[in-house]
């Protein structure tokens, strides 16, 4: 959730900006809102997050993808994004017995819970949740969900739990940036946010014939 965090902190930032002093520059030959100067942006977040525990407030530092990514708007050159995906692809751990698959009815639980992704989020301490529901359809019993993402439902079904696409699920869950460079999806695995057994568990849910996204 780091990378969605650092989004959030962002919007909020901008929100906010006048009352920190920011100060916004606009350059008329180029197209587009001012930009804020990025030290100021820093600094307004990080008011914002003055009572915020340390492990959160690590969470605001960006790290090298997504320092490009914000510098880019999310747009960076072919050449650019495929170091981006390639830095990102070698941060991709699998299980060690080869399996991809886990319990769906685990991964069910997890894309249905967003604990984890607060930082009133306290003890005592639950399992962090993927919160998948905010962004994507997934069961077609399910009325609630976000349209950030594409819709999930049938995902499996459609492609018969091909070992390939099975895989391909586990990676852009792991880190969705080693898949499409700044996607806007959180980079579960590589942000240790949730484990190699909740993957398994959500790729199930997503992939397996006996899940209901695939009913």
């Amino acid at each position: 959730m780091r990378k969605g965090l650092i989004f959030s902190a962002l919007a909020a930032a901008a929100l906010t900006a006048a009352s920190f002093g920011v100060v916004l520059s606009h350059d008329p030959a180029r197209a587009g809102p001012p930009q804020a100067d990025a030290a100021a942006v820093d600094a307004a977040i990080a008011a914002g997050w003055a009572n915020a525990a340390p492990e959160w407030k690590a969470r605001l530092v960006q790290d090298e993808t997504q320092k490009v990514c914000t510098e880019t708007r999310n747009k960076p050159s072919p050449d650019v994004a495929s170091t981006i995906m390639a830095r990102e692809r070698a941060r991709i751990v699998y299980p060690e017995d080869g399996k991809l698959l886990g319990d769906w009815k685990k991964g069910e639980a997890l894309a249905q819970s967003g604990f984890g992704g607060r930082f009133t989020d306290k003890e005592p301490k639950q399992q962090n949740g993927g919160n998948c529901y905010a962004c994507h359809q997934l069961a077609a019993s399910e009325i609630s969900y976000g349209t950030l993402g594409p819709s999930l439902k049938g995902y499996g079904a459609a492609r018969a739990s091909d070992a390939a696409a099975v895989r391909a699920v586990y990676d852009k869950i792991y880190d969705s940036q080693a898949v499409l460079a700044c996607s806007q999806m959180p980079r579960f695995g590589a942000a240790k946010f949730l484990s190699i057994e909740q993957i398994k568990d959500l790729v199930a849910y997503v992939m397996s014939p006996d899940s209901p996204v695939n009913k």
